[in-house]
Parts: C-alpha cells; structure tokens; sequence
C-alpha cells in the first residue's frame, strides 16, 4: 500500500431526496490519555526537532520510502494509466478554472458528471472565507452607515490581531502532471501524531465551517486506539516550522481526540471501506487565542461534483521533505476491479507523491488572492491513496462524506 501500510485491526448542507442513507457515525473520538493537550501543551511536545524527525504513518512499501526530489524538480511525464491534460498557454497553477458542467441522468457525460447527485457546495456558515467562484457577480456595494460614537466609561483590552498572511509563494510553470516543491499555502499543513510510541505525520487542510475550528484529512491516518498528541500546522515547512503557531486537535472531557470518521471504515477496514477513506477534526485555538480558519481560512467542501475534472490541483508532505508539493492536472474516475476492494475514486498522475502526503487536498478552483479553493478529495481512498508514488486516488465526495462533514460541524461547535 502507498500512503501507509494499514495498522491491521482494526449545520448546515443539505440532503440528497432520494431516500435514507446509512447514518455515518464518528464511531466514537480516538482515545487518547488523559489529561490537558492544549496549544501549549502541543508546542511543548512537538518541538521543531521532533517535527522534524517525523516519519510518514507509518513507512509505505520500499519504493514508496524515499522522499520526493527536492528542487529543482526534474521534468517526469505523467505516468500511465492516466494521460496528462494537454499543455496550458501558459500552465499558471493559478489560473482560475472555469465551472464544471452539471452532470445529466447518465451521471458522466463527457467525462465530467457525478455519480448520483448534483454538485452540493457544503454552506460552512455566513462568515466562512467564500469560494471565488460562489458568487460571479458582485451586488452593488452599500454605503456604508456614519458609526455613532460611544463614550467607554473604562479602557476596554482589545485581542491582539490575527497574524498576516505572507504574500503567497510564487509557483514555477510546470508541465501538467508534474510535481514542484513549493513554500506552501497557509490553509494546508502537516498533522502530527503519535502512534505506537512513534512520532509520524500526514497532510492535512483546513475546512471551511461555521465553527471556523475543522480541518479534513484521511481516515486510515486518525484510525486507532493508539492515536495521541494530534496537532495541525499550517503551512509546515522545515525553514519554518511553526509559521502560524500550532492548532491541536481536541479532546474531550474523557480525553478522547475529537475526530470523526464513519464507523463502517472503522468496522470495516481500510480496503473494505476504502470510498470512506476520509475524516474530520475539530482543533482549538491556536497561541495567539484565534480559530484557526480565521488566521489562514478554509477551503469550501464541493460534494457530488463528479470524478473528472480538467484542472486539479494536488498538495501534499511527501516523506522527508523539506517543504510541501504541488502539482496541477486532470482527474479522471477509477473504479476498481478488486472485490477487496470496491469502489470508484478520484485519479490523478502527479510526479512524487510518496508517503506523508496521505490527506493532502485535491482542490479546484484555486484562488490565487487567498491561496483557498474547493475541496473535492483528498489523498486516500483506493489502497490508502495508491500504491505508486506518481498516481494518487482519493474517495469520492459524496453523500456520505456529506453527511459526516454535518456530523463534525454539529459536534465541534465553537464553546
């Protein structure tokens, strides 16, 4: 397997009407020890140095061990069976993507509609950061009203401001397909944990809420009753380890991590339920006191788009890297012929996407101004994200990722 060799053992959108769905449960948080794991606590314990020392959950197979090239990258094509996109004049990561077309009764026509359902963008709430491509016209500006002044009978302690964001990272033209390392984007990071004693990571982004508190990543990397000391670090790169401070994932008052994941793949397992390879969790402020997706925003969440789609942008921490990894290039649908392992996903040929980048976002739409966009998928999925490191899956953004994604918004609502 790919992303990681399987620990064996183991509000607010709206429903689809075509009949009941199986309840997607949390299955219950990750238990973890007790006691306090709050930023403090996680800083403490996630130094630089063990940041550093951090190894993919847990080592793939060995051709999947290496860490991906470090820059520059030289040019790989695409390896099949999926074919890149034809070049773009000229291939800028940033360009914006035009709107998919809605899929038909057929589901796919032309190669772009979903399964079983229309588009939903998930609503993450009246103040969430908007898509760029949620609202094509932009209403007139109102006036806005003359404040009226109010006398402070005392001195009133004003929270500090939320950290800048540094201007976004400047991304080389490569061809489609091909993975560059890149100084990184705020709303993705890497997710420490610990796990059998052993320190490790995966990727993770932050997903747009009402909360403003959710980040998503892949099941199989959150899985097991060893799971402990969960923390998000946006933007981690080894230069500069804690950019925008340290946001640990929650636990509740029995001291167990606040994630949610579907209970089938808990039950099921990682091959079995593989099209549910996909969790959320819910993390608390970070050192200067603010929510997280109000210091480095939030990705929409887009379900029922379909399978493929002709610009996609994939991030991801491969291994031992230095930095973060990106790449641009079409989606296309896989639907596996294993009966171990059934289900159709997200496909897309990527250069260097080895261990580590398990959760990385597949995103569409790309925002160039904000470094946010849509989130269709994430590393994961079919063999926990594939079992070679230049084409990555990912599950399939449906109605019951739909339905999880409702289930963590209702249970990590901001105290």
């Amino acid at each position: 397997m790919r992303r990681t060799l399987t620990v064996a053992a183991a509000a607010a959108a709206l429903l689809v009407s075509a009949g009941p769905l199986p309840v997607a449960e949390a299955g219950g948080a990750v238990p973890v020890a007790a006691g306090r794991w709050g930023t403090r606590e996680a800083e403490s314990f996630w130094t630089p140095e063990r940041m550093a020392s951090a190894r993919p959950l847990p080592p793939g197979p060995p051709e999947r061990r290496a860490a991906a090239p470090q820059d520059p990258v030289a040019p790989v094509p695409p390896v099949d069976p999926v074919a890149p996109v034809d070049p773009l004049d000229p291939p800028d990561p940033w360009a914006p993507v035009p709107p998919l077309p809605p899929p038909d009764e057929a589901g796919e026509p032309g190669g772009t509609g979903g399964p079983d359902e229309p588009v939903r963008p998930v609503d993450p709430g009246p103040d969430a950061t908007p898509s760029p491509s949620a609202a094509p016209t932009a209403p007139t500006p109102t006036p806005a009203p003359t404040p009226t002044p109010v006398t402070l009978p005392t001195p009133v302690t004003l929270p500090a401001p939320a950290p800048v964001r540094p201007a976004l990272p400047r991304i080389p033209a490569t061809g489609p397909g091909v993975g560059q390392d890149f100084g990184g984007l705020p709303v993705v990071g890497r997710m420490f944990l610990v796990k059998g004693g052993g320190s490790y990571f995966c990727t993770a982004s932050v997903v747009a809420s009402p909360g403003r508190n959710l980040i998503i990543s892949a099941a199989h990397c959150l899985t097991g009753a060893d799971t402990q000391q969960v923390a998000f670090v946006p933007q981690y790169t080894r230069a500069k380890p804690r950019p925008f401070g340290m946001f640990p994932v929650l636990r509740t008052a029995a001291g167990r991590s606040k994630i949610w994941i579907d209970q089938r793949y808990r039950t099921q397992g990682v091959n079995r339920a593989a099209a549910l390879d996909v969790a959320f969790a819910q993390v608390g402020p970070g050192p200067k006191g603010f929510r997280v997706q109000d210091v480095v925003g939030g990705n929409r969440l887009v379900t029922g788009a379909g399978y493929a789609h002709a610009r996609a942008t994939l991030i991801g921490h491969p291994s031992a890297a230095a930095r973060p990894r990106l790449c641009v290039n079409r989606t296309t649908k896989y639907t596996s012929t294993d009966s171990r392992i059934p289900g159709s996903f997200l496909r897309i040929a990527c250069t260097g996407y080895p261990g580590g980048t398990s959760g990385g976002p597949f995103l569409l739409r790309l925002d160039g101004r904000t470094g946010t966009g849509d989130v269709v998928g994430v590393i994961g999925g079919w063999k926990t994200g594939g079992d070679k490191p230049d084409v990555s899956y990912s599950s399939y953004f449906g109605a019951d990722i739909r339905k999880l994604y409702e289930k963590a918004v209702a249970g990590a609502k901001a105290p």
